[in-house]
């Protein structure tokens, strides 16, 4: 492992979560917020479904491991969400196993630690004709239609309600946004920098609202060797002093503190 140790942020889920680095995305966005501060892990796997998950947790998340991450962000739905293939093979999921799926992968990883925080994200709508016009006929007679996504996303809401888990309903808030159908996927399922950002957002709002200690929310989390240095760049004051930089906020960042983020929802 490498040292010194830093609090571990999972992104666990399918393939937005395995492309969540690529194109400004939100996996991207949060491992530059969370420099000095929280190592972010991606742990994403594309085409797969909640089945999948619960078939593996106690590889990916062993609970006998010396390190237990502080954070966990699930996303898993959208392909379960796939209507039915007439093979009986395929990625749907019929929605009250869904459900059952993502209690035991709450409960797995709630087990890991006193300190393991979980958020679930739901799935976000998709852009039916951007799907067509991207991946051919690869969804017929198994379509993933938008109607079915809101369906899965309204389930987990309902489930996170009773279990008082933290979610971020991803169908709602992607469609706050009057052009997201054609702003905010790329190819009708995953996201662009602009439906990135507004992950981002949502996830970062629950973190600061939350009622954790310590705190995970970026700007409230200590940064690593923050100390004093001769070492670093001369004052140009004449002071002698040097300027430590290990706590200062790139411009790019300040739209992402708490003053800063606002949401519709």
């Amino acid at each position: 492992m490498i040292g010194p140790g830093r609090p571990q942020f999972v992104l666990f889920g399918s393939s937005v979560v395995q492309q969540s680095f690529s194109n400004e995305g939100w996996g991207a966005i949060l491992t530059d917020l969370y420099d000095r501060k929280a190592d972010i892990i991606l742990r994403g796997y594309s085409g797969w479904n909640s089945r999948h998950a619960i078939q593996v947790l106690d590889l990916i998340f062993p609970k006998e491991a010396e390190v237990q991450p502080s954070l966990v962000i699930v996303y898993f739905g959208g392909n379960d969400a796939v209507h039915p293939h007439p093979s009986g093979l395929g990625v749907h999921v019929p929605l009250p196993e869904y459900i059952e799926n993502m209690k035991k992968i709450y409960r797995h990883l709630k087990s890991l630690s006193d300190k393991t925080r979980v958020i679930f994200l739901t799935s976000p709508p998709v852009n039916e004709a951007l799907i067509r016009e991207h991946f051919g006929n690869l969804h017929d007679h198994q379509a993933r239609t938008n109607e079915s996504c809101r369906r899965y996303a309204e389930a987990l809401v309902e489930l996170s309600k009773q279990s008082n888990i933290k979610v971020i309903n991803l169908w709602t808030a992607i469609q706050q946004r009057g052009d997201w159908a054609t702003t905010c996927l790329r190819d009708g399922i995953h996201f662009t920098r602009e439906g990135s950002q507004i992950v981002v957002r949502e996830i970062l709002k629950v973190i600061k609202e939350a009622d954790w200690e310590p705190s995970l929310f970026w700007t409230s989390m200590p940064t690593e060797f923050d100390e004093d240095s001769p070492y670093y760049m001369v004052h140009p004051d004449g002071s002698g002093k040097t300027i430590n930089a290990s706590n200062g906020i790139s411009s790019w960042k300040i739209k992402w503190t708490a003053n800063n983020i606002c949401s519709k929802l």
